[in-house]
């Protein structure tokens, strides 16, 4: 199934090359796959891994192991964004 994987901020360096300037890429993933081995190929270093959304709603990290998509779902994640 088909989903939009989009990465935020500093992240957008794990993303292939062509797909940085629009911070997304389209994947294929399989309908059990977890979230955590979705993002796993991209190489993310878990403490970056903050904020993660699906469609938009808040997924704690506790749920990351076992929580899949649906097609058409999109996967947002932000880092831990410092202000000030």
């Amino acid at each position: 199934m088909k989903i939009t994987f989009k990465l935020f901020a500093t992240l957008t360096d794990y993303l292939p090359p062509d797909a940085r300037r629009s911070n997304q890429v389209e994947l294929e993933v399989a309908p059990d796959a977890p979230i955590s081995q979705i993002i796993e190929p991209f190489g993310l270093p878990p403490k970056l891994v903050h904020l993660v959304l699906v469609n938009g709603r808040y997924i704690a990290p506790e749920l990351r192991l076992t929580a899949t998509l649906a097609e058409g779902d999109v996967l947002a994640i932000w880092p831990p964004i410092a202000g000030g």
